[in-house]
């Protein structure tokens, strides 16, 4: 995937958006209502450089450390995929923030987060999660293997990049390139779900 102009002064709009995106799948299950202000999340910024090899913090390190990301974090530890994202990876993670589970119909991330549905939970969950590192500079338009097998279609237009998902739901990048020691996140401002 290669970076587009605009996707650099949306950076860190579309690493919000990839975060809150994330946390839509999940929200998009049960509703398609994947509205977003437009307006970049100020609580989660990107990391000050770009080089993995100067952080040490992993994916999960990353997520447990910043508060916008509590439900994410409950939903990662719920469906065990704590060492999974700590792993060697690298891994471009999708992340949803609390805002974006908030958005969800009432009881769907509650009903997710118990054990019986733990499965289900890892199938959306690595469906936010694309095997690389794919920085913000290197998108490009076209369809994209997630982790759990399933594909989504990202489009990079001057606009930003948006995220279509199995269901048809959108999610759109807020804040980009969020780098960690195994690879990077990126804020969407919606919860992606697999078409099965």
């Amino acid at each position: 995937m290669r970076r587009n102009k605009p996707m650099r002064r949306n950076k860190r709009w579309a690493t919000m958006l990839a975060l809150v995106a994330s946390l839509t799948v999940i929200a998009a299950a049960c509703s398609s209502d994947d509205s977003t202000s437009g307006e970049p999340t100020e609580s989660v910024a990107p990391a000050e450089n770009s080089d993995p090899a100067m952080t040490e913090e992993t994916i999960t390190d990353i997520v447990a450390g910043n508060e916008d990301f509590s439900t994410l974090l409950a939903a990662v530890q719920a469906a065990d995929l704590g060492d999974t994202l700590a792993g060697e990876g690298p891994y471009t993670v999708f992340a949803p923030t609390n805002e974006a589970f908030a958005a969800l119909p009432d009881g769907t991330v509650e009903t997710l987060l118990k054990p019986k549905n733990q499965e289900q939970l890892a199938a959306i969950l690595t469906y936010h999660v694309v095997p690389g590192e794919i920085l913000a500079a290197d998108v490009t338009s076209g369809e994209v293997t997630t982790v759990n097998g399933e594909s989504i279609m990202v489009e990079a237009t001057d606009g930003g990049v948006t995220i279509t998902d199995g269901q048809g739901n959108e999610a759109t990048v807020t804040s980009t390139d969020i780098v960690a020691s195994n690879g990077v996140i990126h804020v969407i401002d919606g919860a992606l779900v697999p078409a099965s």
